[in-house]
């Protein structure tokens, strides 16, 4: 018989297992009714078996729900029909449960469809892998750029190249590379970069992987026709009077009227003239000779030697160099270190000509103003690589000259060779470091470098 209510149900359950418990005491003293006790003692047996049954239902049925949930199995319902409305009242909640978590499954399956796409629609090749080098992720620009079909471990990449693997594999977050390969007779210039992220209790390195061989074609010829200006500028200013001069002195010493070109007798202030203009060409032939061995210099610059040092013990040998200009303009110098023994591996002699270079830039800069000042800062950033920062509250860089100033030559100092930040420049990248600016007319500049 089924009951409308479940608390009825276990009420008439429990009534009719003490009835039947009274009456086996009633009986136990009777021997002419063995027969009936033990039918009864069945009953109570079958009865006590039988609530147990029915009360541990629920507890059966969450144990369903519970592992329906740890298999992801959620086309599963729940239905008592007849049990009252508490069991009612509880497989509809189980069903609702049920629904939202097949629900989120969907909505995840959906947005996981969408990253996906979206990693494989994008031009940038992407690889993700772990530390075995096994790769959990890479995109159909991979497959393009360095055509493979298939990528299951990085090592496989030797087969591009022999040494990428190892390359990929030892790029840390922040990380940047600029990789030259040459795939089916086509050059790709690829610029790689790296980050780290955590998934599933394990680490993973990212990779993006651009193809940047047209940009750097563009950037190169547009370099070289900058350049091309510069020392055309530089060549014509000290040959064009050395030409002219050579011209001057021809016409004082030859004598062109007759057939047969002869020698000018001169006077006392023609040999004079002839003087001053041979020193002038001699003058113009040795600066322009300087400038020829300052561009040799500037191309000649040597391998770092890398060593393990405090950054403050860097800034004060420089500081003691410069000691003299920056008290002779009176410029507040303060410089700061996190941590205090905060240390760099670099090249100390290179590193420490870069930072000269920056220090008579931010004089230059200061020199002349109220109040001069001039503050380093160097400290470790969020990708664990040394910045430092060197700020000065000078006049500024204009915003017209912004894009030149790193470039050979180019100065806007009326004494200055224009190759100070240019070197800067070419030493940070042989240390696979940046050096990067920030400025504003009349509110200061500050210069970055990034190892």
């Amino acid at each position: 018989m089924i009951y409308k209510k479940f608390r009825l149900f276990i009420i008439i359950r429990i009534v009719l297992l003490v009835i039947f418990i009274f009456l086996l005491l009633l009986l136990a003293d009777y021997k002419q009714f063995i027969v009936t006790t033990i039918i009864i003692s069945i009953l109570i047996i079958i009865q006590i078996l039988s609530l147990i049954r029915f009360v541990e239902r629920t507890n059966k049925k969450l144990a369903k729900f519970l592992e329906s949930i740890r298999h992801s199995d959620f086309t599963i319902s729940f239905s008592d029909k007849g049990y009252g409305k508490s069991f009612e009242l509880l497989n509809e909640e189980f069903n609702k449960i049920i629904s939202e978590f097949n629900k989120h499954r969907s909505e995840k399956e959906e947005s996981f469809n969408y990253l996906q796409t979206a990693v494989q629609h994008i031009s940038i090749g992407i690889i993700s892998f772990n530390k075995n080098g096994e790769v959990d992720l890479y995109n159909n620009a991979v497959k393009r750029l360095l055509k493979i079909k298939n990528l299951r471990n990085i090592c496989e990449l030797k087969n591009v190249r022999e040494d990428i693997p190892e390359m990929l594999l030892n790029m840390k977050a922040g990380n940047k590379m600029l990789l030259k390969l040459i795939i089916d007779e086509n050059i790709l210039q690829l610029s790689i970069i790296a980050t780290e992220f955590r998934m599933r209790g394990e680490e993973f390195t990212l990779i993006s992987l651009q193809n940047i061989h047209a940009e750097l074609e563009e950037k190169e010829i547009e370099s070289w026709q900058k350049l091309i200006r510069v020392l055309t500028h530089e060549i014509m200013n000290s040959i064009t009077p050395i030409s002219s001069l050579a011209s001057t002195i021809k016409e004082i010493i030859i004598n062109n009227d007759d057939e047969k070109p002869k020698l000018n007798i001169l006077d006392e202030e023609e040999i004079e003239s002839i003087d001053a203009a041979m020193n002038t060409i001699q003058r113009r032939s040795d600066g322009l000779l300087r400038f020829v061995r300052t561009y040799r210099d500037l191309t000649r610059i040597p391998k770092p030697s890398f060593k393990h040092f405090e950054v403050k013990e860097l800034f004060d040998k420089s500081h003691e160099l410069l000691k003299s200009k920056i008290e002779k303009f009176n410029i507040v110098f303060i410089t700061r270190f996190f941590p205090d023994d905060l240390k760099l591996t670099a090249d100390p002699d290179l590193t420490e000509q870069v930072i000269i270079n920056l220090l008579l830039n931010s004089v230059d800069a200061v020199k002349g103003i109220d109040n001069p000042k001039i503050s380093i800062l160097a400290s470790e950033n969020l990708n664990k690589r040394i910045t430092i920062d060197f700020n000065d509250n000078g006049s500024g860089i204009k915003s017209d000259i912004m894009d030149k100033i790193f470039m050979p030559f180019f100065t806007s100092k009326k004494e200055g060779s224009g190759i100070g930040l240019s070197l800067a420049r070419q030493i940070m990248h042989l240390h696979k470091g940046t050096i990067n600016v920030k400025s504003a007319p009349e509110k200061g500049t500050t210069f970055t470098l990034t190892f």
